[in-house]
């Protein structure tokens, strides 16, 4: 599999994300549905943003594991947050682990009116091998 990064310009390299990746020669495509602050009991969280990132990812890396995926090939990741603001202020949850997996991927952030439950965001990915 080759990736190719298309960025036209530099500042959102401080943002940790890319304007579009090219994907080519890939051997198989990963579409990972919104992933959320749910234990495995199936009971959403009620937690504040910051804890609900953290769970939240680690609920994203388990099914891109389980599935015999690498993080670094992340390719797509869309945020869904009911609180942009609170997203925001925490979001060097986000860019850590970014940072610290290598992942370059294209991004979308939205803010909704409502996710399921209590839950305060979600992450939907695509990742490539």
């Amino acid at each position: 599999m080759e990736k190719q990064i298309i960025n036209p310009w530099k500042w959102q390299d401080a943002r940790n994300y890319v304007q579009a990746v090219e994907v080519s020669d890939a051997k198989g495509t990963l579409y990972v549905s919104g992933q959320t602050a749910i234990d495995d009991d199936g009971i959403s969280s009620n937690a504040d943003m910051r804890s609900q990132l953290l769970l939240t990812i680690e609920n994203l890396e388990k099914v891109i594991l389980n599935a015999n995926y690498e993080l670094k090939n992340i390719v797509r990741l869309n945020i869904y947050t009911t609180d942009s603001v609170a997203l925001f202020e925490n979001f060097d949850v986000m860019q850590n682990w970014i940072q610290s997996n290598e992942i370059r991927q294209s991004s979308t952030v939205l803010e909704v009116k409502s996710l399921f439950e209590t839950l305060k965001v979600e992450l939907e990915a695509t990742v490539v091998k």
